[in-house]
């Protein structure tokens, strides 16, 4: 996702973070009436089309592709940009923008091929020039995105984002990021502009064999927006539903923020045209969503641990719930440059005094899975064997006694920062109370207003001391998990952390074409990660939506982090009769 974790999450409707990989933060709740009334008159605004009403929780911090990391961020972009590559329901990478690609014989070049007359949604011209744009934009520093790294295989990207003041340097990073991602007719011959239909051919050169880089494609950082509408609108472009002018499978009508955005069907996409339009709102308090759900004003809501029992219970709605295996990791995250968990033993010692089983049981209402490890149970690298930094109350009082700091009486003080709602309170709470029966620690509750949170996980001089964030998968690979979030420069940096060992381990897996061989690295790799102690791994997430059941042709995968059918939204079908009653 990342595709990024960075969590409130929507899907299970609690106030944490993921990052697609990652997703989202909270919008302002708005009283079950007023999301009913917005989404009535949303409906009427379309003249009887057929309008899916779906919650979304978090409004995004921010919807620029070169920028966006959490999966609230991607499951807007999704809607109305599409990559040169995309997956299936069957996770498999698939041509999307691109008919088709090659690589070269030790996969250091990657040849794509666009498909014939491809338009945006506004019937203008998509061409190969406006990936390279796109490509060349998530590399540049003064983008700063939060998926920069995850082109550094391109020849020229790491150097060019990490030139600093060098204008000299800069400049000549930049220069060999130009070839390194080139646009170009079928015969080789230059490109002439956005506007020349013949530039179909996009040519990546890298620095060491990529020979996943196909799947990166498929990322929201190829996403080709318009740079003179980026230009025009300014830093905050995004926000004007106007400047959204994509090449996916729908057109934005309304973004307004906090509240609404509005998504209708794009005519001119190459592939199958959607058969319904899809109405996100931006509710984060779930208890809330729930009701609005109960008086038919959704047709798909998160369903939250705290309604599992009553949706159990009632015949109907017991008929709607979708549950499903997920794609997230969630952790306690321990900020390594902030005391006191720049030591290793005191990370121990918390690691050791989180009741995973406990909280699977009485806060998530058995919707996860404990977990000691990062990448989740069914996905490649899986490692079942992992059983270091469980739930061990003495080892954990010890592990804090053989601290630097020799006792929790010297410990400074502790701080959990969450997203605000109510549940999450709650939720938080049960942890502080957890924390303090184990290790006697007083852990202060800092509770923020929901797109704040998320806006402050991202960055290391704002992150807060210690937070509960996820990572939700953006592909089905090891690679995915590993060297996209902790290498030095990715999403671990966030909290601090850095490991020049494991950076060179990781760059050993990246570059290695055997797949055995491969597979065996990205275990290593995981083990030493865990070695350290970075972060307490805490549960597997499931996928956890009510649907109406009027809604049909919904593909589930268990990459749907921010809404059940985001993969295929072509296929979802409403009967509106049944809808009306």
């Amino acid at each position: 996702m990342n595709r990024q974790w960075r969590i409130v999450l929507a899907l299970l409707a609690i106030a944490v973070v993921v990052l697609s990989a990652c997703t989202a933060p909270a919008a302002p709740a708005a009283p079950a009436g007023e999301a009913g009334s917005e989404a009535a008159a949303s409906g009427e605004a379309m003249a009887g089309d057929k309008v899916l009403r779906v919650n979304l929780g978090t409004f995004p911090d921010i919807l620029d592709p070169q920028k966006s990391s959490f999966v609230n961020e991607i499951a807007n972009l999704k809607m109305v940009y599409e990559g040169l590559t995309r997956q299936d329901g069957e996770l498999a990478t698939v041509p999307a923008a691109a008919e088709s690609w090659a690589y070269n014989d030790d996969a250091t070049a990657l040849t794509f091929t666009l498909r014939d007359g491809l338009l945006y949604g506004d019937g203008s011209p998509l061409n190969a020039e406006r990936f390279a744009y796109s490509i060349r934009r998530n590399i540049d520093p003064a983008t700063a995105g939060e998926y920069a790294s995850i082109t550094d295989e391109i020849l020229g990207a790491p150097e060019w984002r990490g030139c600093g003041e060098d204008a000299a340097a800069c400049e000549a990073a930049a220069a060999q990021v130009m070839e390194s991602v080139k646009a170009s007719h079928a015969d080789g011959t230059a490109c002439t502009g956005y506007d020349d239909a013949e530039c179909n051919t996009l040519t990546l050169t890298f620095s060491r064999p990529a020979p996943y880089f196909h799947v990166v494609s498929s990322l929201w950082v190829t996403f080709p927006a318009k740079e003179e509408l980026i230009t025009a609108g300014g830093e905050n472009w995004w926000l004007d539903a106007a400047n959204h002018i994509g090449n996916g499978p729908f057109v934005i009508d309304t973004l307004e923020q906090g509240v609404q955005a509005l998504y209708t069907p794009n005519a001119n996409y190459w592939g199958d045209v959607p058969q319904v339009s899809v109405d996100f709102a931006f509710i984060t308090d779930s208890a809330v969503a729930f009701e609005a759900y109960k008086n038919n004003e959704f047709d798909i809501i998160g369903l939250s641990a705290e309604d599992l029992e009553v949706v159990q219970a009632d015949p109907v709605l017991s008929q709607e719930a979708n549950i499903y295996p997920g794609s997230c990791t969630f952790a306690v995250m321990f900020h390594q440059l902030k005391e006191p968990f720049t030591d290793p033993k005191v990370r121990e010692g918390f690691a050791r005094a989180l009741d995973r089983e406990g909280w699977v049981t009485d806060v998530l209402r058995g919707l996860g899975s404990p977990t000691l490890t990062w990448i989740p149970p069914g996905f490649p690298g899986y490692d079942g064997e992992e059983s270091r930094w469980g739930f061990d109350p003495e080892a954990a009082k010890q592990a804090i006694a053989d601290s630097s700091y020799g006792s929790v009486e010297n410990l400074p003080p502790i701080t959990m920062t969450f997203s605000d709602t109510p549940r999450n309170r709650t939720r938080n709470e049960w942890l502080a109370a957890k924390f303090k029966e184990v290790l006697g620690v007083d852990a202060t509750l800092d509770p923020v207003e929901s797109t704040t949170y998320t806006a402050l996980t991202k960055d290391i001089n704002t992150a807060p001391q210690m937070f509960i964030l996820g990572w939700c998968a953006d592909y089905p690979d090891p690679q995915n998990w590993l060297s996209v979030y902790w290498k030095t420069g990715a999403f671990g940096e966030r909290i601090g952390y850095s490991n020049p060992e494991l950076d060179d381990l990781l760059v050993q897996a990246d570059t290695e074409l055997d797949p055995a061989k491969r597979a065996e690295l990205y275990a290593d790799a995981q083990r030493l990660l865990t070695d350290g102690v970075p972060v307490a791994f805490m549960w597997n997430n499931v996928n956890s939506y009510l649907v109406k059941p009027w809604v049909s042709g919904i593909v589930q995968t268990p990459q749907d982090s921010g809404w059940p059918g985001d993969i295929a939204p072509w296929t979802i079908d409403i009967d509106t009769a049944a809808q009306s009653q």
